[in-house]
């Protein structure tokens, strides 16, 4: 016979009707079972209990599954296995044993299956709030959340003490089907709370009564429920809501930033632009999401006291996190990490992403968007392709200037200079990389630059070989170089001068570089017409003028080309003409006689002064070698011997770096006698070593000219002069 089931008042939710079919089968399934297993205890009714908690149990589930999502399921079947279990200990180990904790995680759309079985019972009267006669499942669906939790209290309350009374000694079953009804609905005011949070953020929104609501039932369960019971009873248990309010609101958020992009195509495969698109989308969401939370639902929950601004706020700031870190892992290549660099730094970090100025921040402080190792990571995986990147960035500006040169066009005239695009394809490629990275961290704008400098350092010698190797070279392109390496050494040393040591020598280099070549192009021109000087061909030609309109034609060149490299090239032409014209005329050859050398006195002075008012007309500042010529033609003049000493000292005394072979060389031009000479030998030597040990060994710097001409040895001028 199956066992005497007591008739207990109170919280009920199955008809009579249905009590009697549920206790059929568990009647059945327990006769099945005491054959099974013989020692099973049949006596004390907990097997019977047990089969009608689970047929009870079962046609609750089925009912409320069929209302709800799968996912809502999942987690419906996660809440109901977890009382489940806790009943069975209850039964197993007798009716003051039994202790759970519900999950309050229901969907809300199981309520309406629980109402159904709650109705069916004439017990279920118990679920109605005396006032308005409607049952919690009512109230919780309605979102009268206050009313319905009372309601649960109160019914929790009293199916305790009816339990501590021993109501329920012969019939625990009775009590495991009341428990589940007051947990279910428990979990399904959770539910209605997780569903309220979830919609709070909605283009719909919540009302803001709905959210001072749901602040004072979790401020109510938290009254409720301050502390575990010490007699250990599973319905007195806390429910921690506020932890369980505070989780939706971390669900809520990253449900929000997974939004931008969900269903399309990854950020990687999109490209760099694909990924600004993202996180412009997620931005402004973000943007407008806090702002709501600030102008409408802060001040709803402000009034319980939830300090719901912080938990949204750091909420939002996990899930940004969480979300920058899965795009991190797919981000593929310079640009892209960049863009991830830069919002992370420039849009969430600025001062008024997450609120205006002056709105109260959490007084903990927020942990960085990504952790230091992420951003590390990123950082030098973004120097690692950008490395790359500069280097074929300088290969594309020489093929450029390759294509130039093989278009055989002269460079452009910009305000009155040649112009290479070279220098400011340069500069706006290191400066608009230095800047970008310096918007990010100063770590990385170092960084960047020592890149762009090392690879530049690396450019200038390679791009200097390539052109001075090519077909291109002439005066136009040299002069356009010339003035790009002056560009960039003026803008990026004096922008950047922690580059001064490692570019300063590659540029001053090549600058030098094309100095040379467009000063030996001129050379070439001029070297033949030099031959004629001190010949009786040139005592009757006029040999200067074309040679110094070459000069005038190169400097019309010169004066496209910046200061001061333009005057350097002009001084340096100014000193080729006066040391080739004294090294032509020092070359021993058949000597004036007479009125030859008068002739030819007079005839070197006029090319003096020709040469000088030429210079000082274009513009060359090198004064100091106006009087090597003169001196040299008053010697070859003079007719009292005796001043040609005072020419030699005047010599001397202007051009420190000449030496005993040229005056040998002159002297032997002048032709005088070997006493003469070896008296005049004498003195100047004497004068030699005074400036020697006045000046120094070495003329002063840029002041070279008697150094760099070749005369024939000392005994060769010595035995002509004999």
């Amino acid at each position: 016979m199956p066992s005497p089931q007591t008739e207990t008042p109170g919280l009920e939710l199955q008809s009579p009707k249905e009590a009697e079919e549920s206790q059929t089968p568990a009647q059945g399934s327990r006769q099945t079972s005491s054959r099974k297993e013989p020692n099973a205890h049949c006596k004390d009714g907990t097997r019977l209990g047990l089969g009608t908690l689970r047929q009870a149990f079962s046609r609750a589930s089925q009912r409320a599954l069929t209302q709800v999502s799968k996912e809502d399921t999942g987690l419906f079947r996660r809440s109901s296995c977890s009382l489940f279990r806790s009943f069975r200990q209850t039964l197993d180990e007798g009716p003051a044993a039994g202790h759970f904790q519900a999950t309050p995680e229901v969907p809300s759309g199981v309520m309406n299956g629980i109402s159904q079985q709650a109705s069916t019972g004439a017990a279920s009267e118990e679920l109605k709030p005396e006032a308005e006669g409607k049952s919690v499942a009512d109230l919780i669906t309605e979102r009268q959340l206050l009313a319905a939790f009372e309601q649960l209290l109160r019914l929790e309350t009293r199916l305790v003490a009816e339990k501590a009374s021993r109501t329920f000694e012969q019939d625990p079953t009775a009590f495991a089907r009341r428990a589940m009804d007051v947990c279910l609905h428990y979990d399904g005011l959770a539910a209605e709370l997780s569903a309220i949070v979830r919609e709070t953020l909605g283009s719909d929104g919540v009302d803001a009564a709905v959210l001072a609501e749901l602040a004072r039932v979790v401020n109510a369960e938290e009254e409720a429920h301050p502390s575990p019971p010490d007699d250990g009873d599973f319905l007195r248990t806390p429910r921690h809501w506020r932890q369980h309010w505070e989780e939706a609101v971390r669900r809520s958020a990253q449900e929000r930033v997974r939004r931008p992009g969900a269903g399309g195509a990854s950020a990687a495969a999109e490209g760099a632009s694909g990924l600004a698109q993202l996180l412009a989308e997620l931005g402004v969401l973000v943007r407008r999401d806090l702002q709501k939370v600030r102008q409408e639902v802060q001040p709803a929950y402000a009034a319980a006291g939830f300090p719901a601004w912080e938990v949204y706020l750091r909420a939002f700031h996990s899930a940004v996190a969480q979300r920058l870190q899965e795009l991190a892992r797919d981000a593929r290549g310079c640009e892209q990490l960049y863009v991830l660099l830069d919002w992370a730094a420039n849009v969430y970090g600025s001062p008024d992403f997450l609120g205006p100025p002056g709105l109260a921040l959490p007084a903990e402080p927020l942990p960085p968007l990504l952790a230091p190792d992420v951003w590390a990571r990123l950082e030098s995986d973004y120097t690692s392709f950008l490395e790359a990147k500069i280097t074929s960035c300088f290969d594309n500006i020489l093929q450029l200037e390759q294509s130039h040169w093989a278009a055989a066009k002269d460079p452009e005239v910009l305000q009155g200079l040649y112009q290479a695009p070279l220098s400011m394809d340069v500069h706006m490629l290191v400066a608009e990389h230095v800047k970008a990275a310096g918007a990010i961290s100063a770590e990385l704008e170092a960084t960047t630059l020592r890149i762009c400098t090392r690879a530049l350092g690396l450019f200038v010698p390679r791009f200097e070989k390539a052109f001075l190797a090519s077909e291109a070279v002439s005066e136009p392109h040299l002069g356009a170089y010339i003035n790009a390496c002056e560009e960039l050494r003026t803008s990026i040393l004096s922008r950047f001068p922690a580059t001064q040591e490692e570019l300063e020598k590659p540029l001053l280099a090549a600058t030098c570089s094309f100095q040379k070549h467009l000063l030996q192009g001129l050379q070439r021109e001029l070297q033949p017409l030099f031959r004629v000087v001190c010949t009786r061909d040139w005592l009757t030609q006029d040999w200067l003028r074309p040679l110094m309109g070459k000069v005038v034609r190169f400097t019309g060149h010169l004066q496209r080309v910046a200061q001061p490299r333009a005057q350097e090239t002009l001084q340096e032409v100014h000193r080729f003409v006066v040391r080739e014209y004294l090294a032509q005329a020092l070359k021993p050859r058949k000597r004036f006689w007479a009125m030859e050398r008068m002739r030819g006195s007079q005839k070197m002075s006029l090319d003096a002064q020709a040469i000088s008012d030429t210079f000082q007309g274009l513009g060359s500042e090198a004064t100091w070698l106006d009087q090597a010529i003169q001196c040299v033609a008053e010697i070859l003049g003079e007719t009292y011997k005796d001043d040609i000493q005072r020419h030699l000292e005047t010599l001397i005394r202007s051009y420190p770096d000449i030496r005993r072979d040229h005056i040998l060389a002159i002297l032997a031009l002048r032709r005088l006698g070997c006493r003469r000479n070896q008296h005049l030998l004498q003195h100047t030597q004497d004068l030699l070593r005074a400036e020697a040990g006045v000046v120094g060994a070495e003329a002063p710097r840029g002041r070279v000219l008697f150094e760099e001409i070749k005369v024939p040895s000392a005994m060769a001028v010595r035995i002509t002069c004999i």
